[in-house]
């Protein structure tokens, strides 16, 4: 399964561990150890997080995510949904348009739609950015793990079409990868694959 990832911050030797920096930067790790000690090859950022604090008007003052914590090697964004799915209760509700959310923060309301996500991680400047999907609970039942993977396939859509629609912000290119949805059943996973297969990316992901 060995590979090559090619981006616009360097090349990614896969398979790789990709260290994770939810809300900017890798916590209690320098880049200096980043890059020559652990010697990551890519970091990760989480989208909810960084839409929320620091802000998209300050990363795109920074010129970006790399701007901003000053990594000069590929990095991931996750789409948010993960985060946005976990709040419990009267925290979010999800509809065909996206997800209405409180902020764990300040508990102040937003929404995430399949558009606006696409338009926060071309502020944040990742390399590689994730399409928007709803992440099932485990275990749900198979009727409801249907439910969400056809929504997800319509976000994707709308995910594809606004990517398409609309161009780096820093002069580096970015890669939408889609995500496998359908929890834990064999026949929605493959159909789930097959979809996002027909979309024709340069990578896709393995969520669940």
């Amino acid at each position: 399964r060995a590979g090559t990832l090619e981006t616009a911050h360097g090349v990614i030797e896969t398979p790789i561990f990709m260290p994770v920096g939810t809300a900017g930067t890798v916590k209690a790790v320098h880049q200096r150890e980043l890059k020559e000690d652990i010697k990551a090859q890519i970091i990760l950022g989480n989208t909810y997080h960084l839409y929320l604090r620091p802000g998209l008007s300050l990363l795109r003052q920074a010129g970006g995510l790399h701007g901003f914590n000053g990594w000069e090697g590929p990095i991931l964004t996750d789409s948010g949904g993960y985060q946005v799915y976990s709040l419990a209760g009267a925290g979010r509700k999800i509809n065909e348009e996206g997800v209405v959310f409180k902020s764990h923060i300040d508990g102040s309301s937003h929404t995430f739609t399949p558009e606006n996500v696409m338009d926060t991680q071309r502020v944040i400047g990742a390399d590689i950015i994730m399409a928007f999907d709803e992440c099932t609970p485990y275990p749900c039942d198979y009727t409801y793990a249907r439910t969400s993977m056809e929504l997800t396939h319509r976000w994707l859509r709308r995910c594809c079409a606004r990517f398409d629609e609309t161009q780096p912000l820093y002069g580096a290119e970015q890669t939408l990868f889609p995500i496998v949805q359908g929890s834990v059943y064999k026949d929605l996973r493959r159909q789930s694959a097959e979809v996002i297969a027909k979309e024709g990316r340069e990578g896709n992901a393995i969520g669940g």
